[in-house]
């Protein structure tokens, strides 16, 4: 037994360890072209139209791809989607850095953009396959701050090649080195327990055999039937698309509304990503801890508590950094209610997935995420010109009202709604 536990304990380490190099490779790779912009421009002519041409040609193919790669990991070897597309990324990135005219820029970058789909959803198919739903949630917050680490480390080190040798070089480097990880990543990262011979997790402890057999019986139809389905869809959508508006347009809200200076607005940025950080990471830990508590069950789930009280600070300090911010307000109460912002509204987007991931039946947790993910993209996309529409005929406070306003009003319903079955299709016959 304890040889079996030392066992989960160097395959989980191992994998980890892989997915979370992989996936800063990814996002790292992703952001290559920001990361260099200048240096480009200094060689190549190119205008704003060029720059939002390159850079939405990526954001188009990477909505789409990562909802088909969300399904296509529910089908083939997650191991193999995650590494090859990691693969696709460097391979484009080193095309990228010999060519010179921007059509081909956009058309490779629209490439970037759907290899980079197949990271994320092939990482949740196999954390829920490696630990228990009482780790799952801490794994994929923790996981998730890949991100923050290419996000932080990637410009500087971006800038620093570009300087050091040329632009070329460090897409080309980033590109290989991305290739290379590729192939470790094949190697070390494992589908689930029984691809090295343990016991796999999800073959219910305490839940009785046939409870397995039951869910895996669930059919497509059932599955998208499930109002908890839509429900979750519809509550990423709105906070997704209220924290979007807030990083997109709360730096214009402070300096045209609220009298603030840029830096004062560039502040306020980095105390919303800094909250943000430890919100996703605490939402993570604090949520877990409920479902050891009580297990998962059929209705109701315990990370609700947590997922309600946070969409429910994103009011709260929505509402005061619209009432409470004035010209003369303490810079440090405006920097608190950005750091409050910012770990009110990730938390919920790393709980969102997690919780869309681990009610579905075991065969279709990738589609499972990828549907609720499809739905914050849409929020995304409405956080932009349908939102900077009404704030050019209404003003910013209206704007940001209304994006409040539906906020409270999803709140509200999901409050109302929160012991609804939360076991996506065909329950088992049996549950004790």
């Amino acid at each position: 037994m304890g040889q079996q536990g030392q066992g989960y304990g160097y395959y989980r380490t191992i994998i980890f360890s892989a997915m979370f190099m992989g996936y800063t490779l990814y996002y790292f790779n992703r952001k290559t072209f920001s990361f260099v912009m200048p240096s480009i421009m200094q060689e190549i002519k190119l205008d704003k139209d060029d720059l939002g041409l390159i850079t939405s040609s990526q954001s188009a193919a990477y909505a789409v791809s990562k909802f088909i790669s969300g399904v296509l990991s529910d089908q083939i070897s997650a191991r193999w989607l995650f590494s090859s597309g990691l693969c696709l990324v460097g391979l484009v990135n080193v095309v990228f850095s010999w060519s010179s005219s921007v059509s081909v820029f956009a058309i490779l970058w629209f490439f970037n953009g759907l290899a980079q789909g197949f990271g994320w959803p092939p990482c949740g198919k196999v954390l829920r396959k490696w630990f228990e739903p009482s780790q799952f949630g801490t794994w994929w917050a923790v996981l998730s701050c890949s991100m923050n680490l290419a996000g932080t480390l990637g410009p500087i080190i971006a800038t620093l090649v570009a300087a050091s040798y040329s632009w070329r070089s460090t897409l080309s480097m980033s590109g290989l080195i991305c290739v290379a990880a590729s192939v470790v990543c094949l190697i070390l990262i494992k589908n689930e327990p029984s691809d090295v011979g343990l016991k796999n997790i999800e073959e219910g402890p305490k839940k009785g055999k046939k409870g397995s057999g039951a869910t895996d019986e669930t059919t497509l139809k059932e599955f998208l039937l499930s109002p908890y389905l839509w429900l979750l869809c519809t509550g990423y959508l709105v906070v997704f698309g209220v924290k979007t508006c807030c990083t997109d347009w709360g730096q214009l809200f402070l300096i045209q509304d609220k009298g603030q200076s840029a830096l004062i607005g560039s502040s306020y940025m980095s105390a919303l990503e800094i909250g943000g950080l430890v919100g996703s990471i605490l939402a993570g830990l604090l949520s877990d801890r409920a479902v050891a508590k009580v297990g998962l069950k059929s209705h109701g789930n315990p990370r609700h508590g947590l997922l309600l009280s946070m969409m429910a600070g994103i009011v709260g300090s929505m509402f005061l950094f619209r009432i409470t911010v004035t010209p003369g307000s303490p810079k440090v109460w405006i920097l608190f209610l950005g750091a409050v912002f910012g770990f009110c509204s990730y938390g919920p987007i790393a709980l969102f997935g997690v919780i869309a991931n681990e009610s579905a039946p075991s065969n279709f947790c990738g589609t499972s995420h990828a549907i609720v993910a499809l739905s914050a993209n849409v929020g995304g996309f409405l956080a932009g010109l349908p939102f900077s529409t009404v704030a050019k005929y209404y003003g910013w406070d209206t704007a940001f009202w209304v994006a409040e306003m539906i906020c409270l009003a999803v709140t509200i319903v999901f409050f109302l709604l929160r012991n609804i079955q939360t076991k996506m299709g065909r329950l088992p016959k049996k549950s004790d």
